[in-house]
C-alpha cells in the first residue's frame, strides 16, 4: 500500500501540471504562475518548519547531527542549481518580470534539453523524498508530497509556456513536461527499494528535504516576489502566501 501512494502522489504534481497547462490558454496560465508561486512560498515554508523538520528532531538523533545535515543540503542544492540541474525557474514572457523580446526562444532554443534534463533530475529527487517521507509515516507522506506539487506546477506550467513561445507545439510541449515528470515517479519507486531498509537514516532524510524545500523557497521564490508593485499587488502576494501557510495548517489538523 505504501508503494502505491508512493507512486499516485509522485505522479500527482505531473498530471496536475499537464491537465492545468493543456486547458487554459497561455495569457491566463501567466497570470495564474504569478499567484502559483506565491502559495508554493507558502506551502513548502510551512511544511518544511511546521511539519517535517519537527518529526525529525522529535527522534533520536543528536541535533547537531540534524542541524548539519540542514547546512549540507542547503549548500548541496545550492551546487546543484549552479551546475543547471536543479532548476526551480518560473521566467517567461508575459510573467510581468519584464523579459526581453524573444526571452522564451532563448531560453528553449539554447538551453531547451538542459532545462529538461534539469527538471527531470530534479523530479528524480523529489521522487526519493516523497518515498522516504511515506516510509517514515503515511501523514508526513502526504505533507511532503502537498509541498512538492505545490511548487512543480508553476514549474512545469513555466516551462510549458517557455516552449510553447519558442515554437514548440501544444503538443510537444506537453509531452515533453510529462516525461520529465515521470522521472519523479522512477525515484519515488526506487527510493522505496533502496531507502526502505534503512530506517535510521530516515531522520537526516527528512531534515534534506526540508532543506530543498527552504532552499527553494527562499532562493528562487521569494526573490521573485521581491519587486517593487502596487500595495494591492503586494497584499496579494502575502494572501497567497497566507492561503499556503493555512492550507498546510488545514491538513494537518485534519490529519490529527
Amino acid at each position: 500500500m505504501t508503494l502505491l501512494y508512493i507512486v499516485l502522489s509522485t505522479l500527482a504534481g505531473g498530471l496536475l501540471s499537464v491537465l492545468i497547462a493543456a486547458s487554459l490558454t497561455l495569457g491566463l496560465l501567466g497570470r495564474l504562475v504569478r499567484h502559483l508561486v506565491s502559495l508554493s512560498v507558502g506551502v513548502l515554508l510551512g511544511t518544511a518548519l511546521l511539519l517535517v523538520l519537527p518529526e525529525a528532531f522529535e527522534s533520536k538523533v543528536d541535533p547537531h547531527r540534524l542541524f548539519m545535515t540542514l547546512l549540507g543540503g542547503l549548500l548541496f542544492f545550492f551546487l546543484l542549481e549552479k551546475a543547471e540541474l536543479y532548476r526551480h525557474g518560473h521566467h517567461h514572457e508575459g510573467d510581468g518580470h519584464e523579459h526581453h523580446h524573444h526571452f522564451d526562444t532563448d531560453q528553449a532554443g539554447r538551453g531547451g534539453w538542459s532545462v529538461l534534463v534539469g527538471d527531470s533530475i530534479h523530479n528524480f529527487c523529489d521522487g526519493i523524498i516523497i518515498a522516504a517521507a511515506f516510509l517514515a509515516d503515511t501523514q508526513l507522506g502526504l505533507f511532503t508530497s502537498l509541498a512538492i506539487i505545490a511548487h512543480e506546477i508553476p514549474q512545469e506550467v513555466g516551462d510549458y509556456i517557455v516552449l510553447l513561445n519558442a515554437g514548440f507545439s501544444r503538443t510537444k510541449a506537453l509531452l515533453y513536461n510529462a516525461l520529465s515528470g515521470l522521472a519523479s515517479v522512477v525515484g519515488g519507486v526506487l527510493g522505496y527499494f533502496v531507502v526502505g531498509p534503512w530506517e535510521g537514516l530516515f531522520p537526516y532524510l527528512l531534515v534534506a528535504a526540508s532543506s530543498s524545500f527552504v532552499y527553494v523557497a527562499v532562493a528562487d521564490l521569494l526573490p521573485q516576489l521581491q519587486r517593487r508593485l502596487p500595495l494591492s499587488a503586494t497584499a496579494a502576494q502575502l494572501g497567497w502566501i497566507g492561503v499556503g501557510l493555512g492550507l498546510v495548517m488545514c491538513v494537518k489538523g485534519f490529519a490529527h
